[in-house]
Order: structure tokens, then sequence, then C-alpha cells
């Protein structure tokens, strides 16, 4: 795929979509580290409904350590491995309070050692609750990445660079959501909805279905 070609794909996902953001549901950047490691292996919709429950009666470091393994692990049962993920989170609080104040930190290094936050998450952090231009890639963007020919890899470090490399720094921000949102709802995995994707004429998908074309 081309750089025009690159430029006119996020020039049009912007230009439907200006302001793209996470669909998890949170007010600070401890509540967002707790919902993207509950996110693991699950839907937004499922960790939505579980923060519900959880936020109102403990969102910070303290007050989820004051639940107690039993506690929170009552609270986010509905989603899966959610006896891991509270372990988890529970030594993330302390090591928050221990060694950060109590705050998220706002570096790579610092966030990648706090259990159950890998690479990934980070980005999403550092991304997402900090602005800062990186793309976390998890199985929708490594999909769509491959499957339109926009940054194609073999695992998803080689994507994240290839997409760092290739979209233009301008789109760089945005461009994790745009490509989350454009993967679960338009391209998706079993059945992409070629007839109703927005850069059917960019995309270059060898079985793509070609819009106005009879299926």
């Amino acid at each position: 795929m081309n750089p025009t070609k690159r430029r006119e794909i996020f020039t049009r996902f912007k230009a439907a979509n200006p302001h793209p953001t996470t669909e998890l549901e949170y007010s600070t950047p401890f509540e967002l580290l707790v919902a993207v490691v509950l996110s693991a292996q699950a839907t937004d919709r499922s960790v939505n409904l579980a923060t519900r429950k959880l936020f109102p009666q403990a969102n910070s470091p303290e007050k989820i350590l004051a639940l107690g393994e039993a506690g929170l692990r009552d609270a986010i049962k509905s989603i899966g491995l959610f006896k891991t993920k509270a372990k988890n989170i529970l030594v993330t609080c302390k090591l928050l309070i221990q060694h950060h104040g109590s705050q998220v930190p706002q570096t790579r290094d610092q966030l990648e050692k706090l259990p159950g936050v890998g690479r990934k998450t980070a980005n999403v952090m550092l991304n997402t609750a900090f602005d800062e231009p990186t793309i976390a890639v998890d199985t929708h963007i490594f999909r769509v990445a491959n499957r339109t020919g926009i940054a194609p890899g073999k695992n998803v470090l080689e994507v994240e660079l290839k997409l760092l490399k290739f979209i233009p720094q301008e789109f760089h921000h945005d461009a994790h959501h745009w490509l989350i949102l454009h993967g679960r709802y338009v391209c998706k995995a079993r059945k992409p909805e070629c007839t109703i994707c927005s850069i059917n004429d960019l995309c270059e998908f060898k079985g793509k279905i070609l819009k106005n074309h009879p299926i």
C-alpha cells in the first residue's frame, strides 16, 4: 500500500469520527488502568457492566485494597479470568501506593512493571490517559492492518512499528481508536462488512466484496 492510500484512509476515518476514544468507561487514569486490565480476553461491554458496579464503591488503590480479594472478585466475577485479574489488580494497587503515590505512572517502563500490564495495555494508557501518540495493537488492529494492507506484519510488535512508520504523524494519536472501531464494527473477523466500508476502494484485501456488486 502506498503513502497516498494510507493518508486517504485516515483522512476518511477522521472526517467520519473527528474525536474517537475508547469504549471503556472511566473518569481517571486509575479507573482506565483497571478497566484495561479487565478487558484482556473480554469485551468492553462486559467490562463496563462490571466497573459500573465496582467504581462507585472502589475507584482508588486504597479503596480497592479495602475491598479485599473476595470483594473485588465479587464485583468482577462476570468477566473471564476474574480470579487472576483480581490478584493482579490488588498487587498493582499496592505497588502504586508504595512507589507512585497512588498515581498511575506515565512511562512505558514503569507501567510494564505492573502485574497484568504488557506492551498493549501500556500503550493504551500512554495514548488514552496521557495523550501520547502511541498505537496499541490488539486483535482487531492486527487483523485490520494485515487484511487491508495498511501495515502487514507477522506479530503485534511488527504491526505496531509499521503503523507508527507508515501512518502520517498527524493521525498517530487517534489511529489506535479508529482502527479498533473499524475492526470491531466493519472489518470483522469472520464476515467483514465490505459493502458498508468507507475505505473499500482503498483496501487491498483480495477477498473483499466490492461496493455495488452482488454477493
